[in-house]
């Protein structure tokens, strides 16, 4: 939606909203939103890009949804497809498996060097190198698919293993770069590969990658589906103290909240945040298994995520000063400086979000240049700082949103 169109829908809708009596909180209320959302809304900050918001805003105004849509062309972004997308899906589509299926057997696999092949992608994964990522997973996926069915099947888990692996890195990234219907088929076959190593841990890892491309979709009832299900059938090994088990446990338990707040559900948001921060607690310290970096840091990370989603940027700030990431990978750092910058512009100040934008840049530059949620953002504050200044014209020619 055009940054004219957006202030034109938000005047419109206050007019209305006026029209019938409402206050913010009122109509908040009858959209099942925060105040503060209505007010971006309304301010022209915020945009409405679901057709199915706009339809519930026309039915809480009592108008015809032609008389907002006139305003408000919910299109996708017309930006350019990000490097590498196109590459991945590639890799996806090809049948692997089946020709590894029907060739001949060759030379035993080496494990161990594509044990270190799958380390370096996901050094890949967490620094957001997708291009070379793309490089990476190339040759490296079907050269496991054909490694695993090159050895008798006594000797395969190692094998499906890095498999479920690296479909979760190619997944993980897919996810990044808003190409959601082909991470889910990674994911899914991450789970396969998981099952056919008879490993229940590394099959909850990939159903945590798969919320993650439910909640990049715009599915939340998906997210909280497969999550919660997911905790229940981990929550026995977590009770006990089993440390992977706690960290997949909390790091599904985060997916819910974040699912939550974006269906602007806050007490089921900040209680889930709550329990991933007790079993955070229980582990005593960052970790990282199977990629999750679950532990005390990324709960507050999510916290700030969360209170941004519902927004309360003035929770979400709060929140953000006592946050040291630095010792969580690189992805994360940058993904939680744009949740930072969206407070932001929550708050109007598009000095701050353009200067911490550009602080996550500078530690993921393909990160921020390609997640949709950046894009909206610098959408957002294109329309709040007119003329743009040159940091601001900067990074949205270098995400290609000008």
């Amino acid at each position: 939606m055009s940054n004219d169109y957006q202030k034109a829908l938000g005047r419109k809708i206050a007019q209305h909203r006026k029209r019938r009596g409402l206050s913010q909180r009122e109509f908040a209320r009858l959209v099942e939103r925060s105040e503060a959302w209505v007010s971006q809304v309304e301010r022209g900050v915020r945009r409405i890009d679901r057709m199915s918001v706009l339809e519930t805003v026309a039915d809480a105004l009592e108008v015809p949804l032609s008389e907002l849509a006139a305003e408000a062309p919910v299109v996708a972004s017309a930006a350019e497809e990000a490097p590498g997308s196109s590459r991945l899906r590639l890799v996806l589509s090809r049948a692997h498996a089946l020709r590894a299926m029907l060739s001949a057997g060759g030379e035993p696999p080496d494990v161990d060097a594509l044990g270190r092949k799958v380390d370096h992608v996901w050094e890949l994964t967490h620094t957001s190198r997708y291009l070379d990522l793309t490089e990476a997973l190339e040759p490296l996926i079907p050269e496991l698919e054909a490694a695993a069915r090159s050895v008798p099947n006594g000797q395969r888990v190692p094998l499906f293993r890095l498999l479920n692996s690296a479909y979760q890195a190619c997944s993980s990234a897919l996810t990044k770069l808003g190409e959601y219907e082909a991470a889910w088929i990674a994911a899914d076959r991450s789970i396969t590969a998981a099952e056919r190593a008879d490993d229940p841990l590394l099959m909850a890892a990939g159903e945590f990658r798969l919320c993650l491309t439910f909640q990049g979709a715009g599915y939340y009832e998906q997210v909280e589906a497969t999550a919660g299900t997911s905790c229940e059938a981990l929550s026995r090994l977590a009770d006990k103290g089993d440390p992977e088990a706690m960290s997949l446990f909390g790091a599904l338990t985060l997916q819910r909240a974040v699912a939550a707040a974006r269906r602007n559900d806050a007490t089921a948001a900040y209680r889930n945040v709550a329990h991933a921060r007790s079993v955070a607690d229980r582990l005593g310290g960052d970790r990282n298994d199977y990629n999750t970096e679950f532990g005390p840091t990324n709960v507050s990370l999510h916290e700030v995520a969360v209170a941004v989603e519902l927004g309360d940027a003035g929770v979400a700030l709060r929140a953000a000063e006592g946050v040291d990431a630095s010792g969580l990978s690189p992805e994360r750092q940058g993904r939680f400086l744009i949740d930072v910058a969206r407070a932001h512009l929550q708050r109007r100040n598009a000095d701050r979000a353009v200067s911490t934008l550009e602080k996550a840049e500078a530690i993921t530059p393909e990160q921020v240049r390609t997640h949709p949620l950046v894009r909206q953002a610098l959408g957002d504050l294109l329309t709040i700082q007119d003329p743009a200044g040159p940091a601001l014209q900067g990074l949205a020619r270098r995400a290609g949103v000008l």
